[in-house]
């Protein structure tokens, strides 16, 4: 039987054995060593059950603070199983927690985003899909109590039109009154027409009765008070540019409470797109789509336009009915009995007006006497964007046109239309007044596309004298015609007419309306090699170019429901 001596491996000496009274002292050391190794063994054990016992005490606080946790946020059917799945599930969330700290860089996270990209193409709703639904209403009439908002808007036609809707989702917002908006002669413009000369008042203020109150003018004992003196005008330099209704509420309506009045003077994209309550930014688009009809003078002439523009066919547009409304039944009855083939047309939108040329700061093939033109231009009507210029260093012409900031030239434009496909035949009708350039400039497009017209070509004199010298009301006819063409192609995305004309046509056109919305940047890339790409390759690239901006997809946050309305806001997904 072997000893604790040999258990522990204590060495004893070979060559001496050892002596009585040293053997009963080797015997009590060794005894006293073996109760120390169990002494520490016992104390190790005594540890190790400690632990075991912080452990599942800290367990069950766990535990407790899961349920507790639960309970308070209403996760009242939540279950716990056993101690022991929860400390797995507690250690690997802390795990997981340590480890987000310092993520590791993926070597494929580029591939990935493109392959999410790719396959979230999938889900894209068909444009067909989308239907108009603004004019639905889930709320009750505004009394308008808290008291009046006068609106006086700056820019042109459209620009105004903006301006009006966000007037009337203020007036809801404040719980006041809108009285007629009023339009700011501008020395851009030189246009003296009020909102009654562009669109149907009383079509205006029934269509919103549901939604707000407006009235015509100021009450008599409101129109006599010096609203500047008592601090009721606001000029666009008082609010921010897109300012959150919060802004309104604290700044807005205090003012308002007090003096009964507030002018709004400018007002020009003054008012968020996002985050705004779902019920007015419904109500923004119901302005837009459904209160703003021309008037019958506009509606008649833009009637004309239409019918010449298709060449006296009988059949009206998908659009005709929003756009001129009774006018487009008579154009059916004028020419019942009459069958003519349909002509079809592409209406562009070049937005190439010297006062867009000069704001752009960028170049156009003029030289030295271009820019002295433009400059002086811009210091009569842009005084501020001529102090910015020589107070700061701006980027170059050639770099605002490498990052796609400049409008086409309409040459730029006829190169994209003719790498498109569209054939000589064509029928353009092309918008706007007053090309930079003249005649001259458009020789390229007139060379190209013969059967290229203007309202000022298809309507007579007689026709167009009640509309000389009102530009917004011109507009409204370049509005018109544009909208209802069979293809609508902007020239520079940033244009309000443009974004007007395109979200309508994606309003109403039930995904049949096709618009050519050009990537101006990946165009500059290609303009920039005009003297050496072949044109079989210049085609395949702008029609590439031009395809990357033709998805279907719901109104980005934050942007104008104005341009983009396919959003649950304004419009609703059928089954």
């Amino acid at each position: 039987m072997s000893s604790s001596a040999d258990f522990y491996n204590i060495p004893s000496s070979p060559s001496q054995s050892p002596r009585p009274g040293q053997k009963k002292g080797r015997r009590k050391r060794e005894r006293e060593k073996v109760f120390w190794y169990q002494k520490k063994g016992a104390k190790g054990i005594v540890g190790l059950i400690c632990l075991v016992g912080l452990f599942f005490i800290f367990n069950g606080f766990m535990v407790l603070r899961l349920q507790l946790d639960d309970e308070i946020s209403g996760n009242k059917d939540v279950s716990v199983r056993n101690s022991s799945s929860i400390s797995v599930s507690i250690k690997g969330e802390l795990k997981t927690i340590g480890k987000g700290k310092k993520q590791r860089k993926g070597t494929y996270d580029r591939m990935l985003a493109l392959a999410a990209h790719s396959l979230a193409e999938e889900l894209f709703v068909p444009a067909s899909a989308w239907r108009p639904c603004a004019d639905h209403r889930n709320w009750n009439h505004s009394e308008g109590n808290n008291g009046y908002i006068l609106v006086t808007a700056n820019g042109g036609m459209n620009q105004q039109r903006v301006a009006v809707c966000n007037a009337v989702v203020i007036a809801r917002l404040l719980n006041s009154t809108l009285v007629i908006p009023r339009f700011m002669y501008s020395s851009v413009w030189r246009d003296v027409s009020q909102f009654s000369d562009i669109y149907q008042e009383e079509h205006f203020i029934n269509y919103l009765t549901p939604d707000i109150r407006i009235v015509k003018e100021l009450p008599k004992e409101l129109q006599s008070l010096d609203l500047e003196a008592i601090g009721s005008v606001v000029t666009d330099a008082d609010i921010g540019k897109e300012s959150k209704p919060s802004f309104y509420l604290k700044n807005i309506l205090p003012i308002l409470l007090k003096n009964r009045v507030v002018h709004f003077v400018g007002f020009g994209n003054r008012l968020a797109f996002d985050p705004i309550p779902f019920q007015l930014q419904t109500l923004r688009c119901r302005c837009n789509f459904h209160a703003l009809q021309f008037s019958p003078k506009i509606q008649e002439t833009g009637a004309l336009l239409i019918q010449r523009l298709r060449k006296n066919a009988a059949h009206s547009g998908p659009l005709d009915h929003y756009l001129i409304g009774p006018y487009a039944e008579n154009n059916l009855q004028e020419k019942v009995g009459h069958a003519v083939k349909a002509s079809r047309y592409l209406a562009l939108h070049l937005r190439f007006e010297i006062d867009m040329v000069a704001h752009s700061l960028c170049e156009y093939g003029g030289g030295e006497e271009e820019r002295k033109e433009l400059e002086a231009y811009r210091e009569i009507h842009f005084p501020a964007l001529t102090l910015l210029k020589k107070t700061n260093k701006l980027p170059s012409p050639a770099m605002l046109r490498e990052e796609g900031l400049c409008p086409l030239t309409p040459e730029e434009a006829v190169l994209m239309l003719a790498a498109l496909g569209f054939s000589r035949k064509t029928h353009i009708f092309i918008a706007g007044a007053n090309i930079y350039g003249g005649r001259s400039r458009l020789t390229a497009l007139t060379s190209l596309y013969p059967n290229l017209v203007t309202k000022e070509k298809l309507l007579s004199a007689t026709e167009l004298e009640p509309f000389r010298n009102f530009s917004s009301q011109l507009a409204a006819l370049d509005f018109i015609a544009c909208t209802a063409s069979d293809a609508f192609a902007m020239t520079d995305s940033g244009s309000q007419l443009s974004s007007l004309v395109s979200g309508f046509r994606i309003y109403y056109g039930g995904g049949k309306m096709p618009t050519i919305r050009p990537n101006k940047r990946r165009l500059a890339d290609i303009f920039r090699k005009n003297n050496s790409i072949e044109w079989k390759i210049f085609e395949q690239r702008v029609r590439k170019a031009v395809r990357q901006t033709k998805h279907v997809l719901q109104r980005p946050k934050a942007r104008s429901v104005y341009r983009y309305p396919r959003c649950k806001e304004c419009m609703c997904l059928t089954e």
